[in-house]
């Protein structure tokens, strides 16, 4: 969706084309990114890439992939590095998933029930797929200083500091997120080192950032390593201020050459999910500004036993922004919206009385005093796995006296959008499959909010400025079903058990109170 009326323009450097379908998603992935550690975990315990983007050279052997790699020995003797070709364009730091606990999130995947039953099943094995000769060959396998296995030395010593994993969007994406370590400790500079004698077989030199990125240059250019175990690759790099491994050598230097925001923590935060607006498009610029939300909004979780459960949304708001003060979310928006939604997205918006675009500009400019009143308003969004599926989104305006300024907005863009009044909202949605959808949650011809879980109901129901529901068993079964085969009518048992599995995933709540210039954070789930 989007209206001819937008807020003043975003600061120069942002915005330019859109994500990949794998960033457009990656902040779905990311609240799930330490399952690969856990499921890598508990299989060693037990015994037992996508995206789209310029055709950057990987520097790796061409040939078709070879399923089930064995460990036979070292590989070959390592070359000498090539220079690099250094991406014209920059890439934007999209999205990034920060462990502020390694230790402590490590204990709880490994221990965590439905981790554990997952490593035999269809979807265990499926994610680990050739990663697990990469990860399970052992030190006397590389003839290695270290024991153990290659696993027990990147979960458990290179990542014992606190990391961060990134997705890039822009013309010079990639597609695969880089995992950062932006103050190595002892123990994760003596893996490196221990991996790299090992396994670096070969790597690239680049003696510049990509055009547009600002990161300082060593004197003698980015050293690149390229790690090869069980006839996989792993591109690696080193600098005085951090550690990077990505599956592209692109990705790695992206890494080394970008300004993040410190990886600090709050008591009581054990991973962050954090994301620049400005990487999204005009959408998201919108939504933040109108919301008032700075730069550094986040998702904050925390373990709990042996999971991670949501502790809320925080962050400093702009001083020249409307946030709102928190007020539950009405019975009737609750109605409205279906009890299997994967994501929520719910706001208090304070705009003038009327919705005139001359009145909105001069709004968002902090033109003049006018007479304002605050709607609440929904998102309700169905993502798709795969860009042959048209989206599902609906807009939900708890206000039917804008129903007339809506429309006058939402025109004249390049989609059409079904429009009707159900549950006291106006409802603005991407199809009329979506606008029956909802209007039977409406009627109570299908379960809605109101029916589920009670701490979800409850966590729904109490005051907030921001709130992010996040059904994940809803959101990642129908991902993984869209991206196996987005339009079959047959699915293999393998696959059905893989959706059946992931739907027993809980629900995630996020929400954020503004209290003066910070959003404090809340959460709630099941």
């Amino acid at each position: 969706m989007t209206s001819p009326v937008s807020p003043p323009p975003p600061p120069a450097g942002g915005g330019g084309k859109g994500p990949s379908s794998a960033v457009r998603i990656a902040l779905i992935g990311a609240l799930v990114v330490g399952v690969g550690v856990g499921a890598f975990v508990i299989g060693r315990k037990s015994g037992g890439g996508g995206g789209s983007g310029p055709a950057f050279s990987s520097g790796e052997p061409k040939g078709p992939p070879t399923a089930g790699a064995t460990v036979e020995g070292m590989p070959d003797v390592p070359s000498e590095p090539s220079k690099m070709e250094v991406p014209g364009a920059a890439a934007t730091a999209a999205i990034w998933v920060d462990v502020h606990s390694p230790a402590k999130v490590r204990d709880a995947l490994a221990r965590n029930a439905w981790l554990k039953s997952q490593w035999d099943k269809p979807l265990g094995q499926g994610f680990v797929s050739g990663w697990a000769a990469f990860l399970g060959s052992t030190g006397n396998d590389l003839k290695a200083s270290f024991k153990g296995a290659v696993l027990d030395v990147v979960a458990g010593q290179l990542l014992d500091a606190p990391f961060r994993t990134v997705w890039f969007s822009g013309d010079a994406r990639v597609g695969t997120p880089a995992l950062l370590v932006p103050k190595a400790n002892k123990t994760s500079l003596a893996a490196w080192d221990a991996l790299d004698a090992v396994a670096k077989r070969g790597g690239m030199l680049a003696d510049t950032c990509p055009s547009g990125m600002d990161g300082t240059v060593p004197k003698d250019g980015f050293h690149l390593s390229r790690w090869l175990v069980a006839e996989q690759t792993l591109w690696a790099a080193r600098t005085e201020d951090r550690l990077v491994l990505a599956r592209h050598p692109v990705v790695v230097l992206q890494a080394l050459c970008t300004a993040l925001p410190e990886l600090e923590a709050e008591d009581g935060v054990d991973v962050e999910v954090g994301f620049d607006p400005n990487a999204y498009g005009r959408e998201v610029q919108l939504f933040t500004h109108v919301l008032g939300l700075g730069e550094d909004t986040r998702l904050q979780l925390r373990v709990d036993g042996d999971r991670l459960v949501a502790k809320g949304i925080a962050g400093k708001l702009r001083p020249d922004g409307h946030a709102n003060d928190g007020k539950p979310l009405s019975d009737d928006l609750l109605k409205l919206v279906p009890e299997d939604t994967p994501v929520l997205f719910a706001f208090q918006l304070t705009l003038p009385e009327s919705l005139e675009p001359a009145q909105l500009n001069a709004f968002w400019k902090n033109e003049g005093q006018p007479r304002v009143r605050t709607r609440q308003v929904a998102l309700v969004w169905t993502p798709r796995g795969s860009t042959s599926l048209e989206p599902e989104l609906a807009l939900l305006w708890g206000d039917e006296k804008d129903a007339e300024g809506l429309a006058a907005l939402f025109s004249g863009g390049a989609r059409t959008l079904t429009r009707a009044t159900l549950c006291k909202h106006v409802v603005l949605a991407t199809s009329a499959q979506e606008v029956e959808r909802l209007q039977k949650a409406c009627e109570g011809r299908a379960p809605n909010m109101l029916n589920a879980a009670g701490p979800v109901v409850a966590g729904l129901r109490a005051p907030s400025s921001v709130v992010l529901g996040v059904n994940m068993g809803r959101l990642l079964g129908g991902l993984a079903m869209d991206g196996y085969a987005p339009r079959a009518t047959v699915v293999p048992p393998e696959i059905e058990a893989a959706r059946r599995d992931l739907e027993a995933l809980p629900y995630l709540g996020f929400r954020g109170n503004v209290q003066g210039y910070v959003m404090l954070s809340e959460g709630f789930g099941t």
